[in-house]
């Protein structure tokens, strides 16, 4: 933390710290698959523009990287699949929405990855995701919303919810962008619609170029989810995720063609190059 190495035990984040507080806070969240943080660069990239709408000002990339690779060889996580988080937040401020003037707050953690079952279930919920609103495609502390959600999904079994926008749209899981297949066509839906700029769903698009793959970022109704041929999640940790249900509607009880295909280019790529 501020770099300074610390065991959790004795580490102290002080009470008024903004990002507690308010949730004045930004993050990113890497996968380690040989004791390096998988495409460190894009993730930092995206740590910048979200810094930069919350106003907070971040170390340098060399000097985050090299803290998150000591930490990962301190807690024993170079020879494995390690979940590895940056965090950094507005720092001691007063018990308000003003900011304070004493420095952010930067902290870089890892632990064990858990690992996914091979397909997921999921629901679509009714509340949506602002896409006008001045936190839109930020990955911000101020996850709220995809707690409830979450929740409403974990309730009746299902593994993620998915947020439509305030249009009816589909926009985004709570961890996870959303691609599926309609017609022959591999939709996902566009950064204009709200969701976050995933670093797995650029390179699943990228992927999808280089494979021959038909991709279009398109504006659908959320319910076009239920209707599809295929879907599949992105993300950090679920890396390319088969859905199986939407809303109790089974898609499919296995992964779809394209969802294979990508799912073994993104694996390969994780497997031949550090940071893509």
């Amino acid at each position: 933390m501020n770099g300074s190495i610390q065991s959790s035990e004795e580490m102290r984040i002080s009470p008024f710290d903004h990002g507690f507080t308010v949730g004045n806070g930004v993050f990113e969240t890497m996968i380690s698959y040989k004791g390096y943080p998988f495409a460190f660069t894009r993730h930092y990239e995206r740590l910048e523009r979200s810094a930069a709408v919350m106003g907070l000002s971040l170390h340098p990339q060399n000097e985050l990287l090299e803290a998150s690779l000591q930490v990962l060889g301190l807690n024993d996580l170079s020879g494995r699949r390690a979940r590895l988080r940056i965090t950094v937040t507005g720092g001691p401020a007063p018990l308000g929405s003003e900011r304070g003037n004493s420095g952010e707050t930067t902290l870089v953690a890892a632990g064990p990855a858990l690992e996914w079952s091979e397909m997921e279930d999921v629901i679509v919920v009714s509340h949506s995701r602002n896409e006008n609103g001045a936190l839109a495609g930020v990955k911000s502390t101020s996850y709220g919303e995809n707690v409830v959600a979450l929740e409403e999904a974990r309730a009746i079994g299902a593994g993620e919810a998915i947020f439509p926008n305030t249009r009816g749209e589909l926009c985004e899981g709570t961890g996870s962008n959303v691609f599926l297949v309609s017609d022959g066509i591999l939709l996902t839906p566009p950064l204009s619609g709200g969701c976050l700029a995933g670093v797995t769903r650029a390179l699943v698009i990228e992927l999808g170029a280089r494979e021959g793959i038909e991709i279009r970022e398109k504006a659908v109704p959320v319910a076009v989810l239920e209707r599809a041929e295929e879907a599949f999640l992105t993300s950090t940790t679920r890396e390319v995720h088969a859905i199986r249900k939407v809303n109790g509607h089974i898609l499919s009880r296995e992964p779809g063609p394209i969802t294979k295909t990508l799912g073994r280019a993104f694996r390969a790529i994780a497997e031949t190059e550090i940071d893509p």
